[in-house]
């Protein structure tokens, strides 16, 4: 907002302790509009129709369930420069219960023309996807977790949409991961390593949409299985979107996905709680990808 005099901020009357900074130095481009997120994409519509870039943030399931109609015939159907973003993406809100549970925005938000989707995994993913959403000119969702971070990036790593990050190499198994468990994914790489001696290509997925498909074939070519892991339902997620682009290329590789099963976690407890309640603990995973290559 420092450097670009056009973008407006707009939020869904939440950011306490995260948002005072920018209500501070830039009051005449923060709107808080309150509860009402439906409203809040209409006004950033109009905003985005008078050439400003827009960003709007709020809870994830709140600022895309409840403003999805909004989002489709406002944002995407005019491909208008608003940025949607949701914050507590999967359990990071887990003890406020299923209203606050975001499993479904990833599905939801991809299916729409004109919008791309990134579910960063901590820190220097989070700040390169929103650097490379704010240059882009349509709208774009970004779903942010709030986990402490994990320091995993590297001097050679440059941000590509589309494309992922090998977190640790391997030659055996590709393990996918986007959004916040990434930690969970380096659990697992440990676990298998120790166990049964295979090493697993561990790469970290912040583009849920685009995915570079060259990029991908080219990381899954010569491993003996592909697994992905998402804090999401199973359905419309990273692992529908690998498994589409193996069923178009050809390639023949064992796939096993990992996600939120197809109901609703009516359990209340931590975010390792529910995780583990979804079978997306280290242990669970561990134990059927393993499983898995016995009957390869």
């Amino acid at each position: 907002m420092k450097k670009n005099k056009n973008i407006i901020f707009l939020t869904g009357d939440l950011g306490f302790n995260a948002l005072e900074s920018i209500r501070t130095n830039f009051p005449d481009r923060f709107i808080n509009v309150g509860v009402a997120e439906a409203n809040m994409i209409g006004i950033a519509a109009g905003l985005a129709l008078t050439g400003k870039k827009v960003i709007t943030y709020s809870i994830a399931p709140f600022i895309t369930l409840r403003a999805y109609e909004q989002i489709r015939n406002d944002i995407c159907y005019q491909n208008l420069d608003v940025k949607v973003v949701g914050t507590g993406g999967g359990f990071n809100y887990s003890t406020h219960g299923l209203s606050h549970h975001s499993i479904e925005d990833l599905a939801i938000m991809s299916v729409m023309p004109n919008m791309e989707v990134f579910s960063p995994s901590y820190s220097w993913e989070a700040k390169e996807s929103i650097r490379a959403m704010i240059k882009s000119k349509g709208p774009a969702y970004i779903r942010l977790g709030k986990n402490p971070a994990l320091d995993y990036s590297k001097p050679d790593f440059k941000f590509v949409v589309g494309q992922g990050y090998i977190i640790k190499p391997g030659k055996d198994i590709l393990l996918m991961i986007t959004g916040n468990i990434l930690d969970y994914g380096v659990t697992i790489a440990n676990i298998i390593k120790e166990e049964v001696g295979l090493n697993i290509c561990l790469v970290s997925m912040p583009s849920i949409k685009p995915i570079d498909e060259e990029w991908f074939l080219k990381v899954a070519k010569n491993m003996k299985m592909v697994a992905t892991m998402e804090e999401h339902s199973l359905h419309g997620g990273l692992a529908s979107k690998i498994s589409m682009i193996f069923s178009q290329s050809g390639l023949n590789k064992k796939f096993l996905p990992f996600g939120i099963p197809d109901r609703f976690i009516k359990d209340v407890g931590n975010r390792d709680f529910l995780l583990k309640k979804s079978g997306l603990d280290p242990e669970t995973v561990s134990k059927k990808i393993i499983q898995c290559l016995k009957n390869i």
